[in-house]
């Protein structure tokens, strides 16, 4: 597994910046308000149903299945939507033609809005705190299934928290070495790739070709 710090391509399937570009809003403005409620609305509602599912339900099946369905929803709109238009950072992973697994974490800057990235950090961090102090009232009480369900909380909250935390760092780097170091180890695998293959290329045999007849 190994990891890599890039700039956002820019053959993005949606073009990256393009929603983002700036139409002389005030910086306390939101920007992408539909996206900012998203963002709250789904880790808001696990938390809810989670906090008071026995006031309207008795079947822990059901509250455990909206639980996943909720949080799942949140670490998928986190991770794909709303750390990319709110504070411009992505990251990512894909498997290569060996098999090898490849963390990808990608940052924009010069196109965050203020009051969007405060609400997003902000989010991010008391969201999966929130449920460490759930987890420990799970334990203390020795409520074993309610434990895995906030486990379950624990683990998709972090990993978004994890992947964003990397792509903020990395973000400090300078993204014109990131790039030249990128392409640079790209010609370096193709022209190692070219010299493997012109001497791994089968030979002609000499004795193989035919006399010249005078």
């Amino acid at each position: 597994m190994s990891s890599a710090t890039l700039p956002l391509l820019e053959d993005d399937t949606i073009a990256f910046g393009e929603e983002d570009l700036d139409t002389g809003a005030a910086k306390d403005t939101l920007k992408h308000p539909y996206v900012t409620f998203f963002h709250l609305a789904f880790r808001g509602a696990s938390i809810f149903v989670y906090l008071f599912c026995r006031l309207f339900s008795d079947s822990f099946i059901s509250t455990f299945v909206t639980v996943v369905l909720l949080l799942s929803m949140d670490f998928w709109t986190v991770k794909n939507i709303t750390g990319r238009l709110m504070v411009g950072l992505r990251w990512w992973n894909y498997v290569d033609d060996d098999g090898k697994s490849h963390w990808v974490f990608e940052s924009r800057k010069g196109r965050v809005n203020e009051r969007e990235s405060r609400i997003f950090w902000t989010t991010l961090v008391l969201t999966p705190l929130l449920w460490s102090v759930f987890f420990i009232i799970a334990l203390f009480g020795l409520s074993l299934k309610w434990m895995l369900l906030v486990m379950i909380a624990l683990v998709l909250s972090g990993a978004n928290l994890y992947g964003y935390f990397k792509c903020k760092v990395g973000a400090k780097e300078s993204v014109g070495s990131v790039t030249s170091d990128f392409f640079r180890r790209q010609v370096l695998q193709s022209a190692v790739s070219l010299v493997t293959r012109e001497n791994t290329a089968p030979q002609a045999n000499p004795m193989s070709q035919p006399a010249n007849v005078v």
